[in-house]
């Protein structure tokens, strides 16, 4: 575990240097938000029709932005060759998986965390129950990196890995977009974490088991 963290610790140093996915990731949740904002313009005022609508708006952004960070995840190792580099060091190949959706996971965190305020400033909304939103949506993002990277791992070398990844991901994140927008729409309708237990549970098993299948399947990918 002791290697997964040095592994994410490099990937997130090297990003908060240069910034470009990051950079990327905040401006594109920022033109999302602001269409979202442009089209229901006519409802900013109107509390309850917004608290519907916040939900499935801030997750679209999301799952959105998710695939941006994740389509880029092995790209740069990838083109330098690096990651002919990690294959060779004495670590277990889960254990690249497990740093790589952690550093990835953080990232998307911190973005989505800054969507947050954004949304509430564009459809003048106060968010309600923050720490319990940020309970969703880290369990959310870990559902939706799990089993993103492994088809990023696979798809990466394809010509049309970009527009492959995105058809291929969708239809898996299913099973977490729909609790988490549930749940999300119960917290901001002024819910308490007791009314959200059945969604977190299955948010933390769609993670456990794919976070599982993804790692054993990851050494046979990476390995082509």
């Amino acid at each position: 575990m002791l290697k997964s963290f040095h592994i994410a610790i490099k990937d997130l140093r090297s990003e908060f240097r240069t910034k470009q996915m990051l950079n990327s990731m905040i401006v594109f949740s920022l033109i999302v938000i602001v269409i979202f904002g442009i089209s229901f313009s006519d409802l900013i005022g109107n509390m309850e029709i917004i608290e519907q609508l916040a939900p499935g708006v801030l997750w679209i952004s999301f799952a959105f932005i998710a695939v941006i960070a994740i389509s880029r995840s092995f790209s740069d190792e990838i083109k330098n060759r690096c990651i002919d580099g990690l294959r060779m060091c004495p670590v277990d190949t889960g254990a690249i998986y497990t740093g790589k959706m952690l550093s990835t996971i953080i990232l998307l965190f911190l973005v989505e965390m800054i969507v947050i305020p954004l949304f509430s400033i564009m459809f003048n909304y106060t968010i309600q129950g923050v720490p319990e939103l940020a309970l969703i949506i880290f369990l959310g993002t870990a559902g939706i990196v799990c089993v993103g990277l492994l088809l990023s791992a696979i798809t990466i070398n394809s010509r049309s890995g970009e527009l492959l990844l995105p058809v291929l991901l969708f239809p898996l994140i299913i099973p977490v977009i729909i609790p988490a927008v549930i749940s999300t729409g119960k917290i901001l309708a002024g819910g308490s974490i007791s009314d959200i237990i059945d969604e977190l549970r299955l948010l933390g098993v769609y993670v456990i088991i794919f976070y599982v299948i993804s790692r054993i399947l990851f050494e046979y990918t990476i390995q082509e």
